[in-house]
């Protein structure tokens, strides 16, 4: 059983999977470092305000003994949309590379096949002429 798991772990497509995952899990760190860092300040200028700190109260809250406002309930919408600008910037990443994969791999189908050699019809128009000799 182990040295099934083993050939099971080895195979190339698993290998390719994990060492797909554990990049994609450090492309997901830059691009959140580039939305939170240059995205997110670029949309604040134009709306004026901090692009995470967007978002809207649907609950008014109470002043608690320590005069802290607690019950609060907010709906945290600039955090969504820096979320979805994050997915549509790793899905567009994903997109080019897939798309420069497929173009690689179309490439080396498109090599030229090696030359044919004679067709059946040939080697017996060959086998003819030398029997009349």
């Amino acid at each position: 059983m182990l040295k099934e798991f083993k050939e099971f772990a080895m195979k190339g497509n698993l290998v390719d999977i994990a060492v797909g995952f554990v990049m994609g899990a450090a492309f997901k760190e830059v691009v959140t470092s580039f939305t939170g860092g240059i995205v997110s300040p670029i949309i604040g200028l134009i709306f004026e305000s901090d692009f995470k700190s967007l978002r809207m109260k649907l609950k008014e809250g109470t002043l608690n003994d320590t005069g802290e406002m607690v019950g609060e309930v907010y709906l945290e919408y600039g955090t969504f949309l820096t979320n979805v600008i994050d997915f549509l910037i790793v899905a567009f990443v994903m997109f080019l590379v897939v798309k420069g994969v497929n173009k690689l791999k179309k490439k080396e189908e498109e090599a030229p096949a090696a030359p044919a050699g004679p067709t059946a019809e040939e080697l017996l128009a060959e086998i003819r002429d030398a029997l009349k000799k």
